[in-house]
């Protein structure tokens, strides 16, 4: 058996560690790493700390050995998201994506990886390593190493695109509601260093501009902005809240999270004053009429929250597959977010970690994902399905498939995003561009005359006018934000979020600090109107009357002439490609009706006098059906009635219903407290999924 093995200073974080592995290595000694143990153990400063008592005092080979424990514990974290059991599975499966490495890097180092767009050449890179080596070991450096600022925004390091600047800049935009200032904030954007793939190409237009008088109004364009899936818990009830009603103002849509909801939310406010409401008392700047609902209710792999009532309150109901910032990976609530509010919701204890496995359970297959999204239809008809996939290599075969699911929507998630709860090895280097996930998307639903199915949505990292007009020019019908959305309504960009200690009170669950949450709706609804208005501008200038006209449309796009090294080999062929148009407009696709699971079984059981009486009017009833197995989610159906009328526990009637023969998939999904079911027969898998009642 061949064995290699790698002597190397570059393992100084665990993605170099595991990558390495990745390219046919079987061992590795990271002496540099080993070194800089010993050296810290030997400073000065650490030993005064472990004199003074204030760290454990360890010996040199001790810190040596935690480090490897570290690697260990980080090294399964990652076999674990990536669904590989053993570690000889992952050596040299390279399983990763490249973005910005010319063809030639790639056939002399990582022949049969993917990688699209091309980028640097073996004489760039090398020059680039030589540059960190030059900086590390002049004669000028200081005895600090420079901190490159990879993990927070620093003067002279790595840009950030959200950093304090930004953030100052937006908000006064949007408190102020100025148009010169977020005509600021649009140079401060405009005039960014490159960071993002869709900055190297801009907008063409053979048109003569328009009296912006005659652009669809802001009214509309704002219905196709959605918000992030950020978890109550993640951050804060004010900010999730506040959130939500903005988007609600708007006619927009806010996605919940993980973690459920809570039902007196559902409601509109009747009771403000001065801007104060009684059932809301911790928010400011409300209006009567406003309401708190999340319009996307999020269906996560440890289905914290999802209940009969969550999901029939919900005008979509989304699956979240995965997360853009950190792929392969489950929602992570740290315990000492776990309030007893957040508990109470997630039907939880308070301070536990709240971890959600990287997989559904129920969906190892294509199959099974489609039954779910059946299970869904069936408990909420009126409610649009939504699949939440990464942007990586081969999402368009993926999509594909979801949309021949019956879903409703996909949402491509890009890696340029954050997250309210996870460690930061958690979201580096982890994910793709939405740019290329959306491009293949795109272009694979109109190969296969798949695209008038499906509503795509994009997100990761939007925060103009004109990244909504690029992701349009690139098929997207709606847009995502996350982040910005958080920014808007108060976050100063600490970058602390994983730890609760936000000192604005976003993304903490402390009483004291939430206590200084600064953010009202109107802001983020002033966001959101500047960024229509952005894009009715430009639209303008581009000679178009509405979104619709640019949508799908890359040969409105061009290469932007920049003078960068890291840029000049980028390939963006794959981006600019024209795969054709829909046959129907993105409205028309906006506005179909939700996918029918055709005539049920559930439709019989409610038909029946009997049962709808009892329904009605909380009596006891006793029902005897046939069953066969093309009988799917039976009485899902009959189930989201009660919790719709009566919520998860209200109900004081009783449904006694017997079955009889072979039931299909999903057989007793979504009970509730008051329906007594019995089979007397077989039945297919998913039997009893979110069961909330009794079945025999």
């Amino acid at each position: 058996e061949l064995f290699s093995s790698q002597v190397t200073m570059l393992c100084q974080s665990l993605d170099l560690l595991t990558f390495i592995l990745m390219l046919h290595i079987s061992a590795i000694c990271p002496y540099l790493a080993l070194e800089t143990c010993r050296q810290w153990r030997l400073s000065n400063k650490t030993v005064n700390l472990m004199r003074n008592g204030k760290m454990p005092t360890v010996t040199i080979e001790q810190a040596q050995r935690n480090f490897i424990k570290a690697v260990k514990s980080g090294l399964l974290k990652i076999l674990s998201k990536m669904g590989i059991s053993l570690l000889s599975s992952y050596c040299g499966a390279q399983i990763f994506e490249i973005y910005g490495l010319g063809q030639e890097v790639v056939d002399l180092a990582f022949c049969g990886s993917v990688s699209k767009i091309g980028g640097l050449t073996l004489n760039e890179l090398g020059r680039e390593t030589l540059s960190f080596w030059v900086r590390a070991f002049s004669e000028d450096t200081a005895k600090r190493l420079e901190n490159f600022g990879f993990i927070q925004s620093r003067p002279g390091g790595e840009f950030h695109a959200n950093n304090p600047e930004m953030s100052k800049l937006l908000h006064k935009a949007i408190r102020e509601k100025s148009d010169n200032a977020y005509t600021i904030y649009q140079q401060h954007l405009a005039s960014r260093p490159v960071n993002v793939l869709r900055d190297l190409v801009e907008l063409k237009s053979e048109r003569t501009p328009i009296p912006i008088g005659k652009v669809e109004p802001a009214t509309s364009i704002v219905e196709r902005f959605c918000t992030g899936g950020m978890s109550l818990g993640a951050i804060s009830r004010e900010t999730h809240e506040a959130i939500a009603i903005a988007m609600n103002r708007i006619g927009g849509k806010s996605n919940s999270g993980e973690g459920g909801e809570d039902p007196i939310r559902w409601s509109p406010l009747t009771d403000v004053v001065d801007g104060y409401s009684s059932t809301l008392p911790h928010l400011k700047g409300l209006q009567n009429g406003d309401t708190a609902t999340s319009a996307i209710k999020q269906v996560a792999s440890g289905r914290f929250g999802v209940t009969p009532t969550f999901l029939v309150n919900a005008e979509q109901i989304e699956i979240k597959i995965a997360q853009g910032a950190k792929p392969g990976e489950g929602g992570q609530l740290p315990g000492k977010k776990v309030s007893a509010y957040i508990a109470r919701l997630r039907n939880s204890k308070p301070g536990v970690p709240l971890i959600s496995p990287p997989p559904h359970h129920d969906i190892y297959s294509i199959e099974d994902l489609a039954q779910l999204i059946f299970d869904l239809h069936q408990i909420n008809p009126k409610a649009k399905v939504s699949v939440k996939l990464v942007a990586e290599a081969g999402i368009g075969t993926v999509a594909s498939g979801v949309s021949k699911a019956n879903a409703d929507v996909i949402q491509i998630s890009g890696h340029d995003g954050g997250t309210g709860a996870s460690p930061i090895s958690s979201i580096k280097h982890a994910g793709g561009p939405w740019e290329l996930g959306l491009t293949e998307t795109h272009q694979t639903l109109i190969q296969n005359g798949l695209r008038e199915r499906v509503v795509l949505r994009v997100d990761g990292g939007f925060r103009s006018g004109l990244d909504v007009l690029l992701a349009a020019a690139m098929g997207a019908d709606e847009y995502g934000f996350g982040s910005v959305a958080m920014i808007a309504t108060g976050c100063v960009m600490a970058r602390i979020c994983h730890t609760n200690n936000c000192p604005v009170g976003v993304a903490s669950q402390r009483e004291e600090l939430r206590a200084r949450f600064p953010g009202v709706p109107g802001d983020l609804v002033n966001y959101f109107l500047f960024v229509a208005e952005e894009v009715r501008a430009t639209l303008a200038q581009l000679g178009y009357e509405k979104l619709d006209d640019i949508i799908g449309r890359t040969d409105l796009l061009k290469p932007k002439h920049i003078s960068l090294v890291k840029t000049q080999h980028i390939d963006l062929a794959y981006l600019l490609m024209n795969a054709g148009l829909p046959k129907w407009s993105s409205s028309q696709i906006r506005s179909q009706d939700v996918h029918s699971n055709g005539p049920v079984l559930d439709e019989t059981i409610l038909a029946d006098p009997e049962v709808s009486d009892a329904i009605e009017n909380e009596k006891e009833v006793s029902k005897t059906y046939p069953i066969y197995n093309v009988d799917r989610a039976v009485c899902g159906r009959v189930a989201g009635v009660i919790a719709k009328k009566y919520g998860d526990t209200g109900f004081a009637g009783q449904l006694n219903i017997t079955f009889t023969g072979s039931a299909g998939q999903s057989f007793g999904c979504f009970l509730t407290p008051g329906m007594n079911v019995r089979l007397v027969g077989e039945a297919n898998d998913y039997v009893g999924k979110v069961l909330n009642a009794q079945l025999d």
